[in-house]
């Protein structure tokens, strides 16, 4: 875990990438063993599945999840939490846990498998925890537009990585 935003309401996490692949079932244990059976023996047309594991930072806010490569902050992929349909630990493999998502524009789900050494349980609660707020927040407001609020959510992060940045910059003599 690494830090908290009161402010923003968001939490950041630095996880494993394992991969995302695409499943036949929006929910249960077994989606997570098989998505993780998948990744480990990649088809030749895939190359999703056949990505190089890589450290990603992990944003859960109350709008979504978005998972950032760590060295470049490249946007892998985004969330909205109204289309996780489940997230748990993966059963025979303690330290994986992932989540399921609908694809917003197609009728198709995929599974995102991470690996944390030591908080993996911690982060599917949150996980459902925020999920739970979201509903919530969605009931009371009426919902919003989830994809907006998540390019907000970067916004604000890329405007503190620049200014913390920046702040290095002059710091260091020429």
């Amino acid at each position: 875990m690494s830090d908290t935003s009161e402010d923003d309401n968001e939490i950041t996490f630095r996880v494993k990438f394992l991969g995302r692949v695409e499943v036949v079932r929006p929910a249960g244990l077994e989606i997570l063993d098989e998505a993780a059976q998948s990744i480990k023996t990649p088809d030749k047309y895939s190359s999703e599945k056949a990505a190089k594991k890589s450290k990603v930072h992990l944003f859960l806010s109350r709008s979504g999840i978005d998972i950032l490569e760590n060295k470049t902050k490249f946007l892998l992929y985004t969330c909205p939490l109204s289309t996780v349909s489940f997230c748990g630990v993966q059963p025979t493999s303690p330290k994986v846990f992932g989540f399921v998502a609908r694809h917003p524009a197609a009728d198709m789900y995929h599974c995102y498998l991470f690996q944390s050494k030591k908080f993996s349980h911690v982060l599917v609660s949150i996980i459902g925890d925020a999920f739970q707020a979201s509903k919530m927040e969605d009931s009371i407001r009426g919902g919003r537009d989830l994809i907006v609020e998540a390019l907000r959510h970067k916004n604000k992060m890329l405007q503190r990585e620049n200014a913390e940045l920046k702040r290095r910059l002059a710091g260091q003599p020429e």
